[in-house]
């Protein structure tokens, strides 16, 4: 069997995708948590151009960007899929993977980084970005996957426990019933699955690391 090794860090969404993604295909790999402000030889050798995390190495082969390494995972253990078979369904899915990965991360990166003048108009863009979500991919689904969740619901994790913990650490209000009602049930539908739940950060511990971050940028 192949060894598959995981390069991460522990708040890190974008690592979180991985090992959720590894662990509904039952993949076994072994965890390495990096030091992101004193970097391991191995990960800037096996991620040269951005340096950055998760990198996942398999057979001594690695990749990195998390949603490329999801398309990899779903491609080399096809048990237990995570996109349609249908082929349109298909396309869809990976549709709405880009516009997370574009609009959504645009939005949210903005929200991250807005002073205390520049937060509410960050947050009214998040909620514009979120509300086509929600009614032209979501709809009145539990998940986007259905009934089970899937890798447009992995990849729009980050919403459903790192944007709570942001709009803390922030001071704004974003993902609520009254604004957005169908993603508010999903995002508490999708932290619930066991997968889910027993992989992400403890959530205070995480709010810290985000203020001082912030911090760490003037933003606080």
């Amino acid at each position: 069997m192949a060894e598959v090794k995981l390069h991460g860090f522990w708040s890190s969404p974008f690592s979180c995708r991985v090992i959720w993604a590894l662990k509904l295909k039952g993949v076994e790999y072994e965890y390495i948590e990096e030091d992101l402000l004193n970097k391991s030889e191995l990960l800037l050798k096996y991620n040269p151009i951005y340096k950055k995390i998760p990198v996942l190495v398999h057979d001594g082969k690695p990749i990195a960007e998390s949603l490329v390494i999801l398309e990899y995972i779903e491609e080399t253990w096809p048990e237990n899929p995570l996109l349609p078979r249908d082929l349109y369904d298909r396309a869809m899915a990976r549709f709405w993977i880009q516009y997370g990965a574009t609009k959504c991360a645009d939005a949210i990166g903005a929200l991250y980084v807005a002073s205390e003048e520049e937060k509410e108009k960050a947050a009214k863009e998040i909620m514009e970005v979120l509300k086509i979500l929600e009614d032209q991919a979501l709809g009145d689904k539990k998940f986007f996957g259905g009934d089970n969740i899937n890798l447009v619901d992995i990849s729009y994790g980050p919403c459903a426990y790192w944007l709570p913990a942001m709009e803390e650490a922030v001071g704004v209000k974003v993902l609520e019933p009254s604004t957005l009602p169908k993603l508010h049930a999903w995002a508490k539908n999708f932290i619930e699955v066991p997968v889910i739940k027993e992989n992400i950060p403890d959530y205070d511990k995480m709010l810290a690391y985000m203020r001082v971050a912030r911090e760490k940028l003037g933003k606080n």
